[in-house]
């Protein structure tokens, strides 16, 4: 196939520079760090009190992100058969953007009352605003990424997908740590910024943080918009009914998978340790500040770590994957991962958790990476691209919500003999189960080498 130009692919990789700070901010250190400070010790045992039932809070928050990832499990085959019909995978995307980037801004209004003696008291009707903002703003972010991977294999053939993939996570570790730094500057110097009374130092820099996260996500993405193809007439496809072809899509893609054993057995595999991954990273944060008692400074530092050392690491598994191999590169990567959880288990100070977050991203953002590129690789030659990334994007969302929810379930269940420290261990049966499969994958890959 022939190269889109290179002002196209770099517009592609350009949104990760958009959209990741989103994750960096919003998902991974400003935003659980903040709801964490404000919703706790409201209740016995932390808990919070939402649609009439009391939740442990960090378990309220990672229940929402599960029910955030159902939705977007469910609409994704509908999207991608709409945006197929249409022929614009574009202004598809850009409305999930522009959805999730207000979602963050109106985050803004997640904040506790000062009170008349001192002290602050967070209402039910803040509470509720929060909780929907960062339900509606993880929609549109994921939801956005349905249309944005499915751009790569339009865009480059197979031998360049792994590198342009590792380009666009490059892109987006470096765009967002730019944020990060200058929240970081906003969250520890509040009196630059004009704010002196002790509430405002206090509440208002997390807040001007997630106004900013919406702005940098909805301004760098219009970069995006600008130059990314939109299909001619002849490309679309007729549709008789828009909204349960795309299911049928689905049903058509698993069909074809049973003729593809390889790509089968990937994504059986890529299920199991996707749902570690991603649980890992969103609970970070949540783990640095109940199980550690860390301040916020130094949850931010971790997460800082993590990203800068994120750079290096995806380029290297991207190298190590063309010498040695997709398939063996995330079994090695996964097997750090399991060696993560056991360390997590037993971490205990702030040196350990800095240590563990440069074990963590020297493999975060290089597995993703090339689990993307591989799914590409292994996929047939096709002009339905949506379609297969739809498939590999409702594994990857429902991997993650059984993931959310087990590591929430099991916290409450446990808050008061181990907690999150017996959630993360349980993560790594979910790595183990990857690695297992990875393993059939390669050993079926290599007997279908040699039968060739």
């Amino acid at each position: 196939m022939q190269i889109a130009p290179r002002k196209v692919i770099n517009a592609w990789c350009m949104y990760d520079w958009a959209n990741s700070a989103y994750n960096l901010v919003i998902t991974s250190t400003i935003f659980p760090a903040y709801y964490e400070a404000i919703t706790k010790n409201r209740l016995p045992d932390n808990e919070v009190e939402f649609l009439g039932r009391k939740f442990v809070n960090t378990a309220l928050y990672n229940y929402a992100l599960g029910a955030a990832f159902i939705v977007v499990a469910f609409m994704s085959p509908i999207l991608t058969s709409i945006s197929d019909y249409r022929g614009n995978k574009r202004n598809f995307m850009r409305f999930f953007c522009t959805m999730g980037s207000i979602f963050c801004c109106l985050l803004y209004f997640f904040a506790p009352q000062p009170l008349a003696g001192g002290g602050t008291t967070l209402s039910q009707r803040s509470l509720d605003v929060g909780i929907f903002c960062m339900v509606f703003a993880c929609i549109g972010f994921w939801a956005s990424l349905v249309f944005y991977n499915s751009f790569l294999p339009d865009l480059v053939p197979h031998r360049l997908r792994d590198r342009i993939s590792a380009r666009g996570y490059t892109w987006g570790y470096i765009g967002s740590v730019i944020l990060q730094v200058l929240c970081f500057i906003i969250v520890f110097f509040p009196d630059l910024f004009g704010f002196h009374s002790t509430y405002a130092k206090d509440f208002m820099p997390p807040r001007v943080s997630f106004v900013l996260v919406g702005l940098w996500w909805f301004g760098f993405a219009q970069i995006s918009f600008r130059y990314l193809p939109i299909s001619t007439v002849k490309e679309r496809h007729e549709r008789k009914n828009v909204f349960t072809n795309g299911f049928l899509e689905l049903k058509k893609v698993w069909s074809q998978l049973k003729h593809m054993p390889v790509l089968k057995l990937f994504l059986v595999s890529f299920f199991w340790y996707s749902a570690g991954i991603q649980t890992v990273f969103l609970a970070a944060t949540q783990f640095g500040a109940k199980e550690l008692h860390l301040p916020t400074d130094k949850l931010i530092i971790t997460i800082m770590i993590i990203q800068l050392v994120a750079i290096p690491g995806a380029i290297i598994i991207s190298r190590a994957s063309e010498r040695f191999g997709n398939i063996q590169t995330l079994m090695a990567c996964v097997l750090v991962w399991i060696g993560a959880c056991i360390g997590a288990y037993y971490t205990y100070t702030d040196i350990q958790f800095y240590f563990l977050g440069a074990i963590v991203g020297l493999v975060m953002g290089g597995i993703q990476s090339l689990s993307r590129s591989t799914y590409s690789n292994l996929m047939p030659d096709t002009k339905d691209t949506a379609s297969f990334f739809s498939f590999y994007d409702v594994t990857e969302k429902i991997a993650l919500v059984m993931g959310m929810f087990t590591f929430a379930y099991i916290e409450e269940r446990t808050i008061r003999f181990g907690g999150m420290r017996n959630s993360v261990l349980a993560l790594m049966v979910f790595f183990m189960l990857g690695f297992v499969w990875l393993g059939l994958t390669m050993r079926k890959a290599n007997r279908l080498t040699q039968q060739a």
